[in-house]
């Protein structure tokens, strides 16, 4: 920076007023966090207490150094001057406040918060050309994620459990779209602050969604139906109100590289469960209907990238599961022509070790060849190669399998205890399976898989087993405990 330019704004920084957060102009400090908890509402704004005193709220994606005239920035966290209004940095040649409500050194990169008018360019076309997606690029922070830790970390007392925790925020996990309504609130959002870390960067930012609206969806689960029922009616709405604008928005958003997990449990249900669940039975159409459409919408994007579903070792494992699933993923992708898949991924909300020696073929696996993630994908990339898959890639969520849990039978899949967070997203893990293209947090840890109350309209008999940790809340919602676990069971450590 010029020398000049850095004693204007000295100057500058020195005459202004003290502004970091509105309440200091009523002379009250501003609150450590914007997740403090609200003990009291005035027009003026939330009020929060602190060290006997209260203490104003500030506000998420307020960027206090913008009252000042300066931007907040964007790339660093370096600290080159601090007053009473906060720390400094400097960005393409002058000052910018390093906003440290929402991240800083303590914890780790901060996750872009784009403001209202914050509408940055796309620029040329990216196109993936045939290259793991994941290899490359920047991981984008999921902001809604981060936002939940905090909040988690204000309900801690231990200090080594809130050092795990912040380190949580600086692992990248996957944004559901699980609702029209969660998908018009979050994509553009997200999209719009990938865009804006990329283009002030100049480093590609990878966002990673999961499209999760299916008519009929989980049609063998309770826990988490979707909001469309398996009718005429709800696929016309799947296809125009939630595929049709997911790819408006994707096609605007061209210079970045975007991957998409579609339709979690959806294909694996209709390899092993039409016949023993009417509800499965009665979704088919839907499923096939529902893949076709997006897969002709998404697969002709270049710069997006799909990843099909296909369950986990313990669903689809075994030798006739994994014969029939690569006819049923080879007619579903074929008939999405002329787009393109990339591949799978596997355990997907699920707590299937990466590797297990302590498992083999036998009595205790019901015969399953397949007992952990790791053979399972050797087996599945052999046989859907077989059947005629060109592109077999796989990604595996590896966000709550690093530590064997309590589960009494493989199939267990709600809230199991014993939970811990695994392997860190990562681009091409292991050097000798180069058809595994990532480690990835798809299911963010801490977020409930059903509830365990009994009563409940959306309650599911797993989450009542022993092995299920009670009392949960609803899918979706967070759980502290179950959260709290995971960060203590972390293998690798946090």
């Amino acid at each position: 920076m010029k020398s000049t330019i850095a004693l204007t704004a000295v100057a500058a920084l020195a005459a202004k007023v003290s502004a970091a957060c509105w309440s200091q102009s009523l002379g009250y400090p501003c609150c450590s966090s914007p997740n403090a908890r609200v003990e009291y509402t005035d027009n003026d704004g939330n009020w929060g207490i602190e060290n006997n005193d209260w203490c104003g709220i500030p506000v998420k994606g307020e960027c206090w150094a913008k009252k000042l005239g300066y931007s907040c920035c964007t790339t660093t966290t370096k600290v080159e001057y601090t007053d009473n209004d906060g720390n400094w940095g400097v960005e393409n040649g002058d000052w910018c406040g390093i906003d440290d409500d929402f991240g800083g050194d303590d914890d780790g990169p901060t996750p872009h918060y784009p403001d209202d008018d914050d509408n940055p360019t796309p620029g040329s076309q990216y196109d993936h050309n045939g290259k793991n997606p994941f290899a490359g690029h920047e991981f984008y922070l999921n902001p809604y994620y981060v936002d939940e830790v905090d909040k988690a970390i204000a309900q801690m007392s231990d200090s080594s459990l809130i050092s795990k925790a912040k380190k949580m925020k600086t692992y990248s996990n996957a944004i559901w779209l699980d609702t029209i309504k969660n998908m018009q609130t979050w994509l553009e959002t997200n999209l719009k602050g990938a865009l804006s870390q990329q283009n002030s960067t100049g480093k590609t930012v990878l966002t990673v969604f999961v499209v999760y609206d299916l008519p009929g969806r989980d049609c063998h689960a309770l826990a988490s139906n979707g909001e469309l029922l398996a009718n005429e009616g709800d696929l016309a709405r799947y296809k125009s109100e939630y595929i049709d604008v997911i790819e408006e928005k994707l096609k605007y958003y061209k210079s970045q590289p975007v991957v998409l997990i579609i339709e979690p449990d959806s294909l694996a249900n209709l390899v092993t469960n039409l016949e023993n669940t009417p509800a499965c039975a009665d979704s088919e159409k839907y499923y096939l209907d529902g893949h076709a459409y997006l897969i002709k919408k998404f697969g002709v994007l270049k710069h997006v990238a799909m990843y099909l579903d296909i369950g986990h070792a313990f669903w689809l494992g075994w030798d006739d599961n994994r014969e029939k699933a690569g006819k049923v993923y080879s007619k579903v992708i074929s008939s999405g022509s002329p787009g393109q898949v990339r591949g799978f991924t596997d355990n997907v909300a699920n707590y299937t070790p990466w590797e297990d020696p302590t498992l083999s073929r036998g009595p205790d696996t019901e015969w399953n060849p397949c007992p952990d993630e790791k053979r399972y994908l050797e087996a599945m990339h052999k046989d859907f190669k077989s059947a005629g898959i060109k592109s077999v890639y796989f990604v595996c969520d590896t966000s709550r399998n690093g530590h064997k849990t309590d589960r009494k039978h493989p199939g267990e899949w709600c809230n199991q205890t014993g939970v811990g967070v695994g392997a860190r997203p990562q681009a091409s893990p292991i050097s000798s399976m180069d058809y595994l293209d990532a480690f990835y947090w798809i299911k963010p840890l801490g977020e409930s898989d059903g509830t365990s109350d009994t009563s409940a309209v959306r309650y599911d008999g797993y989450c009542g087993h022993d092995t299920a940790m009670k009392p949960a809340p609803e899918a979706g919602q967070w759980f502290q405990k179950h959260f709290e676990q995971g960060l203590e069971n972390a293998n690798p450590p946090l």
